[in-house]
C-alpha cells in the first residue's frame, strides 16, 4: 500500500506510469494510441469537506487519440483501486494536440511532393533550414476533408542558419493541410510567391550590436530566509492558506485559498484558475483569417511550462516546483523549476502624516509571487498571481515572444496588418483569457451583485447636480450574468456571503475588479464566436457543477462549438445564496508596432480581488513598521 497522499497533490511519476499500465491492460488501445494529457480528477466540495482528505480516491482521465481505431478517447482510472471505471470515445472534437502530433506534422508536411514544389519556386532547395509550425485545424473545415479527420495546418518559416529567427522569413502564402490520421498532405494551398523580408531578426546579445554598461547590479537577498512555509503543494505564507498545481490545460492552480483573521481560518477561492483562452487574428488574408487558437485547451499549456532560471525569470529567494505531465507514448515527463515562488518588495502599503503632531506611519508592501511562463510556438505567457498583506488577490498576465508575421511586397501593410520591419507585417490580433473563479466566500451560499457608479438625479437632494453614487445590481440568474466592462461607470462586481455579516450588518464580500478589457471583435455569427462563446462577454456566472471547467468545453480541438460556458448557462439556474463560480474574460487587442519586432517587450493584462466588507477594518494595520519607519 502506497502513502495516502492529499486528493489535490499533483499526479505523480508513479501514479502516472500505473494509470497508463491500468488502462493498456484493459485492452482498449492499440500500439498507435499516443496520449495528449493525463488530467487530474479533483474531487467535488461535499467529498473534499466531507472527511479524511487523504482517504479521498485518487483519479485520473487519460486523454489521446488512437489512430487505428479512428477516434480520440477519454478514459478514468482509480489510482486507489487501479481499475478502469469509464473508457469512451469522444464523440465531438478530438484530444488536444499531443508532442507527438507536432513533430508528425513537420514530417508530413516536408515529405509532401506539393510542397516541396511549392518551396523551390521560392528559391529554397535545404528543406532542413524550414522551420514547420503546427496550427489546430480550427472550426473551418477545407472542402476535401475526410470525415472527422485529425486535421491540422502547417505553415512555413526559413532560417538563414540554424541558429537564426526564422520569423523574420515568412513563407507567404502556402498552407498544408494535413491529415494525421492518413499521414498525409490532403490539400496545399499556394496563393503566390512573395519576396522574403530583407532583414534578419536576429535577437540575441550577440547580435543586436553593442550591450549597456551602465546598468549595475540589483541584488535581493533575505538573510533569515522567506516568510513563507511549504509542505508538498501547500503554503503558508503571513496569513494566507493556499495549494497550488500545474495543470495541463488550466496551467497555474490555486486551491483552497483561505486568509487567517483574529485566529478564523476564512475561505475565499475553492479553487482558481484559467479556464481557457482564445487568440483570434483580425487579418482577413488567407494566411490569417482562420486563425484562433486555444492555447489552453487544444495545445495543453501546461506541458509547455519553461524550465525558469534564478535572475532571468525569478529573482530573489526562491522556492521552485517541479511539474510531471504524461507523454505521448504513456511515459511521463518532468519540468524542473516549472513554478516560481517568492516575496516581492511592493513599496508603500499604507501610509499617513499627521498635519497636527508632524508624526508619520508608514508601512511598507510585500506580496508573494507565484508563476509560471509557458513558450507556445512563438509567443510566451506569463501567469503571475499575487497574495497582498491586505488580502487582496491579483492575477497579471505577461505576454511577450515573437508577433505572428507576414511578407509583404514592398510598399505592404494595411490596418489590419501593419509593418513592423521593411516588408514584414503583423496582423492585429487579441489575447483573451478567461479565468474560472469557484469562490467559497465564508462559505459555500454566495451572491454575485453588479457596482456601477452613477449621477444623481438633479432635484432638491442634489441641487448642484454635483451628487453620484454607488447603484448596486443583483444577478440572480446565469441568463442575466453575462455582463461586459464599462469603465465609464467604474463597473465592478462582487460576491457576497448573504448568510454572513460583518459588524456593521452588511454581508462579507470580495469583489472582481476588472480592467478595461475588450471582448471578442469577431462578429457573433462567425465561426470564432461559435467556439469561443465565453469571449463574447466579460462576465458569466454559473451554479457549480464540478464537471464545469473548460470555457469552451473539454474537447475543444477541431471542435464546432456551441460548447462551454454558453451550454453551461443555456438552463439559465438561478444563482441567489448558492454555490457558483464567476468566470471572467480579460485580455488585450493588439496592433504589432515597430517596437515589438523581432521580440515584443512585455505586456500585461490582469484583474483584482479585493476584499469590501470581509473585514471589519484595514487588515493590514498589524504589519511592523520597516527599518527607520521603526525609530
Amino acid at each position: 500500500m502506497s502513502t495516502p497522499v492529499h486528493p489535490l497533490e499533483p499526479l505523480s511519476a508513479d501514479e502516472l506510469r500505473r494509470a497508463v499500465a491500468v488502462l493498456r491492460s484493459a485492452d482498449r488501445l492499440s500500439e498507435a494510441a499516443r496520449f495528449s494529457c493525463a488530467l487530474p480528477v479533483e474531487p467535488d466540495k461535499a467529498t473534499l469537506r466531507g472527511g479524511n482528505g487523504a482517504a479521498i480516491e485518487r483519479r485520473v482521465r487519460l486523454v489521446g487519440y488512437d489512430r487505428e481505431l479512428g477516434a480520440s478517447f477519454d478514459a478514468l482510472i482509480s489510482l486507489s483501486q487501479d481499475k478502469l471505471l469509464d473508457f469512451s470515445r469522444v464523440e465531438t472534437g478530438h484530444a488536444p494536440i499531443s508532442l507527438a502530433d507536432v513533430a508528425r506534422v513537420s514530417g508530413i508536411t516536408k515529405a509532401d511532393p506539393r510542397w516541396q514544389e511549392a518551396m523551390r519556386n521560392r528559391g529554397i532547395e535545404d528543406f532542413d533550414l524550414v522551420q514547420i509550425d503546427p496550427w489546430p485545424g480550427g472550426g473551418f473545415v477545407p472542402e476535401g476533408a475526410p470525415a472527422g479527420t485529425r486535421l491540422m495546418r502547417a505553415i512555413s518559416f526559413v532560417h538563414e542558419d540554424p541558429d537564426d529567427n526564422a520569423y523574420a522569413r515568412p513563407v507567404e502564402g502556402l498552407i498544408a493541410y494535413v491529415d494525421l490520421e492518413r499521414e498525409e498532405v490532403f490539400r496545399l494551398d499556394d496563393h503566390g510567391v512573395v519576396p522574403f523580408p530583407p532583414e534578419a531578426g536576429r535577437y540575441d546579445a550577440a547580435s543586436v550590436g553593442p550591450l549597456r554598461d551602465d546598468l549595475r547590479p540589483v541584488e535581493i537577498t533575505q538573510p533569515e530566509g522567506p516568510s513563507f512555509e511549504v509542505d508538498g503543494h501547500a503554503i503558508r505564507w503571513q496569513k494566507w492558506q493556499l495549494r497550488i498545481s500545474l495543470h495541463p490545460t488550466h496551467g497555474l492552480v490555486l486551491h483552497d485559498v483561505c486568509y487567517e483573521d483574529e485566529g478564523r481560518v476564512r475561505p475565499i477561492l475553492h479553487r482558481a484558475s484559467l479556464a481557457d483562452m482564445v487568440v483570434p487574428y483580425g487579418d482577413p488574408s488567407p494566411m490569417h483569417a482562420w486563425k484562433h487558437v486555444f492555447d489552453a485547451s487544444e495545445a495543453s499549456i501546461g506541458h509547455l511550462a519553461n524550465s525558469l532560471k534564478l535572475g532571468c525569470d525569478c529573482l530573489g529567494e526562491i522556492r521552485y516546483f517541479d511539474a510531471t505531465f504524461l507523454g505521448p507514448k504513456g511515459e511521463p515527463f518532468s519540468v524542473e523549476n516549472a513554478v516560481c515562488m517568492h516575496e516581492e518588495d511592493y513599496g508603500v502599503l499604507w501610509k499617513h502624516t499627521n498635519f497636527y503632531t508632524q508624526s508619520t506611519e508608514v508601512r511598507r508592501s510585500r506580496r508573494l509571487v507565484i508563476s509560471a511562463i509557458h513558450t507556445v510556438g512563438n509567443y510566451e505567457y506569463g501567469f503571475f498571481w499575487y497574495l497582498y498583506l491586505d488580502g487582496t488577490i491579483q492575477m497579471e498576465v505577461k505576454l511577450t515572444g515573437i508577433v505572428g508575421v507576414s511578407a509583404v511586397a514592398p510598399g505592404g501593410g494595411s490596418d489590419t496588418a501593419p509593418l513592423i520591419a521593411p516588408q514584414l507585417a503583423s496582423p492585429v490580433h487579441q489575447h483573451l483569457f478567461c479565468f474560472r473563479l469557484d469562490f467559497e466566500l465564508d462559505g459555500r451560499e454566495n451572491s454575485v451583485v453588479e457596482v456601477n457608479a452613477e449621477p444623481l438625479p438633479r432635484g432638491p437632494d442634489n441641487p448642484n447636480g454635483t451628487g453620484f453614487r454607488s447603484a448596486t445590481t443583483a444577478l440572480t440568474s446565469e441568463a442575466g450574468a453575462k455582463r461586459d466592462v464599462d469603465p465609464g461607470r467604474s463597473r465592478y462586481w462582487k460576491v457576497l456571503n448573504p448568510n454572513v455579516e460583518n459588524r456593521l450588518g452588511v454581508p462579507v464580500a470580495y469583489k472582481l475588479l476588472p480592467q478595461g478589457s475588450p471582448t471578442l471583435l469577431a462578429a457573433r455569427d462567425s465561426v470564432f464566436a461559435q467556439r469561443a462563446g465565453f469571449a463574447c462577454h466579460n462576465l458569466w456566472v454559473s451554479a457549480y457543477d464540478p464537471a464545469e471547467l473548460g470555457a469552451a468545453g473539454d474537447f475543444t480541438n477541431l471542435h464546432p462549438g456551441g460548447a462551454g460556458l454558453p451550454a453551461y448557462t443555456a438552463g439559465d439556474r438561478p444563482l441567489e445564496n448558492t454555490d457558483l463560480v464567476v468566470w471572467h474574460t480579460f485580455g488585450l487587442t493588439h496592433s504589432p508596432r515597430p517596437e515589438d519586432w523581432p521580440v515584443m517587450p512585455m505586456e500585461y493584462c490582469g484583474f483584482l480581488l479585493q476584499p469590501v466588507g470581509f473585514f471589519e477594518r484595514n487588515p493590514a494595520l498589524d504589519v511592523p513598521p520597516t527599518g527607520h519607519c521603526a525609530t
